[in-house]
């Protein structure tokens, strides 16, 4: 039975400080205050260059920019010892992965000496006993951002409020998983991708995204009964209560490109057995709380493959006001079993977007078709996402600040100025926290069972 609740939407690089110390717990405070109960975040991962988080060196690894400043000063000799002992499957091959990298002046793996890149045992036994001291320097960053966020999630917890993570659907190319496991990937005799992801044309753009993941082996993972994606499931649940997967319609069929293709023009709809791979997934987590990332132009196959499995997909109201029938982000489509937002780390700021709307006649519709509130934008919008019929409203903590195009997360199809909005100190004030209760309690968010069932 799923609950009626709010939240907001803030990754930790944009908390004050950039990092896992005092003032995430101090945020965890000012969201119990707001009567908030989902904290989402964006991919906790290191990425391979830039800031995106949505392409890492690792799947599993935490992004080392988290840590406190005084890191070294939370190892444990003993606890670390322990940690070391029953040390998660991936670490070893991600400390030895960074060493290399660093080794070889951060080029892709795929132009290490071949010793390297092929893993080579002899090689890699040699290069870990020569770089002792900064592999083990590298499992000591990890254990104190697991240990620190597992007592951030413990807090979390016991103030009511769930973790709500990001999990990209595909890998980067140069990164430690790819590495130890090319044979799940579409590589060819020398480690390279022969097809890589992306979206085809549409709408939006005329020769489609070529993202340039490599794409999984989906028939090698089938044979070991995804074991690869079991353990990353599993790694993801240690830190978060929910789990949103990216472009989940890449479960049911997945666009490849041929490498050498410069854009996503001539790609191909490849099969994916998402059907054996989510009944994989339950059999191992009965209860899986999984959200899916469902924007976009979705297929009937998408829409039956996520409700067989009883998946909470998303809306954005953002998105809702084309005027076009069957919107599924118009107020009158939303359904229960989703998560309304606003917007998302991908879109303006609520009130950015607003401010870029063309024409008076046009904004008076859009405003009709919002709560009456007297308050100034954007929250007539925060109220409609409250108000929805959906199970989760999440709220990106910018929108909550009245902030616009300015203190936006992220411009897709741009490399500067994103991910790097942050948070001041003072803006988490008690008042704000109270009018967003206020908002909570007035829509019924604030844990309780499902609307129909009250009435």
């Amino acid at each position: 039975m799923r609950q009626r609740q709010a939240g907001v939407l803030l990754h930790p690089t944009s908390l004050p400080s950039g990092k896992i110390d005092e003032q995430a717990w101090r945020f965890l405070d000012w969201m119990a205050s707001a009567g908030l109960t989902v904290w989402q975040m964006l991919p906790l991962t290191e990425p391979v260059q830039g800031l995106s988080p949505y392409q890492s060196v690792s799947a599993f690894a935490m992004n080392p920019a988290l840590l406190p400043e005084n890191w070294q000063e939370q190892v444990n000799e003993t606890d670390y010892l322990t940690f070391l002992s029953d040390a998660p499957h991936w670490l070893e091959n991600y400390a030895l992965f960074m060493a290399l990298r660093k080794h070889f002046n951060q080029a892709s793996w795929a132009d290490w000496p071949t010793a390297y890149r092929n893993r080579g045992k002899q090689a890699l036994t040699d290069f870990a006993l020569t770089h002792a001291e900064q592999i083990d320097e590298l499992k000591r960053q990890q254990y104190v951002l697991l240990k620190n966020w597992h007592a951030l999630k413990q807090a979390a917890n016991a103030k009511g409020i769930k973790l709500f993570g990001d999990m990209p659907i595909f890998v980067a190319y140069d990164s430690a998983d790819v590495w130890a496991n090319p044979h799940l990937f579409k590589l060819d005799a020398d480690g390279q991708p022969t097809v890589v992801t992306g979206v085809p044309p549409d709408y939006f753009s005329e020769t489609g995204q070529r993202w340039g993941n490599p794409h999984y082996d989906w028939q090698a993972m089938q044979q070991d009964g995804f074991q690869w994606w079991l353990r990353r499931v599993e790694g993801a649940l240690e830190l978060f209560d929910l789990i949103r997967i990216d472009h989940f319609r890449g479960l049911e069929a997945c666009w490849e490109i041929d490498a050498s293709e410069e854009t996503a023009i001539n790609g191909r709809w490849v099969k994916v057995p998402g059907d054996a791979f989510l009944t994989a997934l339950q059999e191992e987590f009965p209860r899986l709380p999984l959200v899916a990332e469902d924007l976009g132009i979705i297929t009937p196959e998408v829409v039956a493959l996520k409700e067989k499995f009883d998946l909470p997909g998303m809306s954005v109201l953002q998105f809702g006001f084309n005027g076009l029938p069957d919107n599924p982000h118009a107020l009158s489509e939303q359904v229960e079993n989703s998560v309304v937002y606003t917007g998302t780390h991908d879109n303006d700021t609520t009130l950015g977007w607003w401010e870029s709307l063309e024409g008076e006649e046009y904004r008076q519709w859009v405003l009709s078709q919002l709560p009456n509130s007297e308050q100034p934008m954007p929250w007539p919008m925060i109220e409609a996402a409250m108000e929805s019929v959906a199970y989760l409203a999440m709220i990106p903590m910018q929108d909550f600040l009245e902030l616009d195009n300015d203190d936006r997360m992220n411009t897709p199809g741009t490399v500067e100025g994103n991910w790097l909005w942050r948070l001041k100190p003072d803006q988490l004030t008690e008042p704000l926290a109270q009018q967003v209760a206020a908002q909570v309690q007035a829509s019924r968010r604030n844990g309780s069972e499902r609307s129909e069932e009250k009435e």
